[in-house]
């Protein structure tokens, strides 16, 4: 098992990629600590986990109160003796979802997005950071965006938002490589959660937005790698696990493409398809 006997705090594990990943982590040995916003959502993925055979206790948390992730962290210890990763996954949308024209962009709106995005992987991080200091080991894993490699038109906050936390990763990854504690970040383009721009009460639809969107017809994916099915929510997981695990042991201050089915590769200009021909 990749993570046998590690102790993961997920925060916004109560849906989408923290809810695949909890379900995942705790597949491959891990006791998993499940935070979110929604008190509903963390006990019900944490029920998930253990009725699935695994270990794993829940708590609501809101990444921007630093005393609710110092909690987190305390209940991971209090509970399983320590934290071996802290998975920094929670995250918010553009308000308006790319419908708000940057004139109309509030200041309010602007700050809510860096104070999930940006802000909320600040305090995961710091309170992971004084357990697994004292341990002298420790990995801190964050969701951040293919937004934070390209920008995303009517995505202001969000774009700015996730090239932040690509600083941050970088940054703590010197901070904090002395004490055995490396920092990564996965950036994914597909297969994520079709919950995002719906409100924190809606049902948890366990979909990505390709999944949601009905039929699959690999044709007309939005991506150069066309396969016979839609990018989930579980290649993204894979990567978070990959980054969580042993195997990356030596990797830290990464930034990391996921599910991005060869999106980067590509620029503006409109090239054929058939190789050798070249735009008139």
């Amino acid at each position: 098992m990749r993570l046998s006997e590690k102790v993961v705090v997920i925060t916004g594990g109560g849906s989408g990629l923290g809810r695949e990943s909890a379900l995942l982590f705790s597949a491959e040995g891990a006791k998993v600590v499940v935070t979110d916003l929604s008190a509903d959502r963390s006990e019900k993925v944490a029920k998930e986990v253990t009725a699935a055979g695994g270990d794993a206790v829940w708590l609501k948390a809101d990444v921007r109160v630093e005393s609710e992730m110092t909690a987190a962290v305390d209940l991971a210890v209090s509970t399983y003796g320590r934290i071996d990763v802290m998975f920094a996954n929670a995250g918010i949308g553009e308000i308006g979802f790319g419908t708000v024209a940057f004139d109309e962009l509030t200041l309010e709106n602007w700050q809510a997005v860096q104070d999930t995005n940006l802000k909320g992987v600040f305090l995961a991080a710091k309170a992971a950071f004084s357990a697994m200091k004292a341990q002298e080991s420790g990995t801190i894993v964050v969701t951040s965006s293919a937004s934070s490699l390209a920008a995303y038109p009517g995505f202001v906050s969000y774009t700015a938002s996730k090239h932040g936390v690509n600083g941050l990763v970088k940054a703590l990854a010197f901070d904090l490589g002395r004490f055995g504690i490396r920092v990564n970040a996965l950036c994914p383009t597909h297969g994520m959660s079709a919950n995002l721009p719906l409100p924190i009460d809606a049902e948890v639809l366990g979909q990505s937005y390709e999944e949601a969107m009905g039929p699959w017809v690999k044709d007309h994916a939005a991506m150069p790698l066309r396969l016979n099915r839609p990018p989930n929510l579980r290649d993204n997981a894979n990567v978070a696990l990959f980054l969580a695990s042993d195997e990356s042991a030596y990797m830290s201050g990464v930034c990391l493409p996921s599910a991005d089915g060869g999106t980067l590769a590509r620029v503006a200009i409109n090239f054929p398809d058939t190789p050798g021909v070249l735009p008139e």
